[in-house]
Formats: structure tokens, sequence, C-alpha cells
């Protein structure tokens, strides 16, 4: 018997490794991916698009806020992991009336970082998980660049941005940018809120929301006073292994913001 405590400071018990799990958490899929995990992963939300072989092949098992329950039950995972954010209490409740469910909360690098951790240990696979880690560290700037005031948004109507207490907002300063939002979670912004934060950079991500460079034209007329920008929300918001995509995207983003 295994016990392992998730991130809510929920245990849950296991009578082996797990054999076949259910991610209802896209990055975390990815680091599924990256844990050579494939033959143990047997269900994925649709959102889960990385890796594309998973998408394609892969069981779905709904969205991550629309989960369908009836077929997670009936491909009888022994874990799923999910996330407090990205799936609803109700969903999960009723998940643990059948098997274990591993709840992520990820706020800061630090709560990834371990998350990754917690799953190579529960997974079998922590040496894995270590070096991913290790990997991931070694990338962060000793010295941060010079900050840029910044709203960075998440969704388009409502305008809705990240607030204080997310793992966006703690990934910002690595690419540069400081969160003028001081609200937390994810507000909703009227354009007189916007206008009256006055960023010097507004970044439209790319997820959920699907900002184009339509929104960016239309940003630019509605919001002169600041540089619009569209981002990689997934380098920005994707807490698994894409961090280590993220933070080459982050030094080559400040670069071509200084010239430098």
């Amino acid at each position: 018997m295994m016990f392992f405590t998730d991130q809510t400071q929920r245990t849950i018990e296991l009578n082996h490794f797990p054999e076949r799990i259910v991610s209802v958490v896209p990055s975390q899929t990815e680091l599924l991916f990256d844990l050579n995990l494939d033959d143990e992963v047997i269900g994925i939300t649709k959102f889960c698009i990385h890796p594309d072989q998973w998408f394609r092949t892969k069981e779905r098992v709904g969205g991550t806020k629309s989960l369908n329950l009836q077929k997670i039950i009936e491909l009888k995972p022994d874990l799923i992991l999910a996330n407090k954010e990205e799936n609803t209490k109700e969903d999960l409740e009723a998940l643990m009336q059948h098997c274990a469910v591993w709840i992520s909360d990820i706020k800061n690098l630090s709560d990834a970082c371990s998350m990754i951790h917690s799953v190579g240990e529960m997974c079998n696979r922590r040496s894995i998980a270590n070096e991913l880690v290790s990997e991931i560290r070694n990338q962060i700037p000793v010295v941060l660049p010079e900050l840029k005031s910044a709203v960075y948004l998440i969704w388009n109507d409502p305008i809705m941005a990240a607030g204080t207490d997310t793992f966006i907002s703690d990934m910002l300063p690595y690419a540069g940018f400081s969160n003028v939002v001081i609200k937390e979670r994810y507000p909703a912004l009227s354009d007189q809120e916007l206008q009256t934060l006055n960023p010097q950079y507004i970044l439209l991500s790319s997820e959920p929301f699907p900002f184009n460079n339509e929104h960016r034209l239309d940003y630019e007329k509605r919001f002169p006073e600041s540089t619009i920008l569209l981002v990689d929300g997934e380098c920005f918001s994707w807490y698994g292994s894409r961090m280590r995509l993220a933070f080459p995207y982050f030094r080559l983003l400040t670069q071509q913001l200084t010239g430098n």
C-alpha cells in the first residue's frame, strides 16, 4: 500500500504504481508523455493537444470543465490526475467515489516543480521527473530582465486578465513583465479599468481565448497608449514539462523587445 498527498493536502491510497491513468489537465497530460507513460495513460481531455499522437489516438473524456464522468468510470482508471483550477469540484468529488484522484494546485514555479516530482514518484518515474525539473531550473535566469508593466489577457468578451495569485503572474517577470493587475484569480476588466491600469504592454494570449492579429489591431485602436503583443499562452500557463520550452521563449521575447 502506498500513500501520496496531493497539493490540496488530500491523501490518496494506491495498491500499486498506476497502470491505468486518466489525465484531465492538458499540461499534465504532456508531462505524462515526457515521463514515458504511453501504455499507462488511457484517457485524456479534448483539450490535451500535446503530444499530437496522443491527441489523435487516446480516448477522450470530455473537456476539462465538462468531463464525461460515465466514460471515465467505465475506463476503470486506478489514478486520475486533476487540477483544482482547471476542473470542477463537483466532477472531482464524483470521481473520488470510484478511484484515486490526485489534484494539483499550482500558483507559482515552485508548485509546478513540486507537482512534477510528485507525479514522477507516484508513477514510478522519479528519475525522469528529477531530470525534467533539473533541466527546467537550469534555464531560469539568475538575473531577471528589466520589468515592464503589463496586463495579461486570457479572454476577450468579457475582457479577463490573469490576477496576482496565478501561475501566469508568477511567470511574467521571467519574460520581462510586471503584472499590474492587483486582483486575485482572473478578474473581468472594463475598457475603462484597463485604461486606468495604463500598462506599458497588453499581452494577448493564444489560449484559452485564441487572440489573433485582428484582435491585436482592435486593441491597438482602443488602447493606443499600450503596446499590444500576441504571446504564446502555453509557455506562460502550462506548468508541466512544457516549461522546458517556456524559458527559451521568454529569452527570445525579451530580445525582440529590447533589441539585445
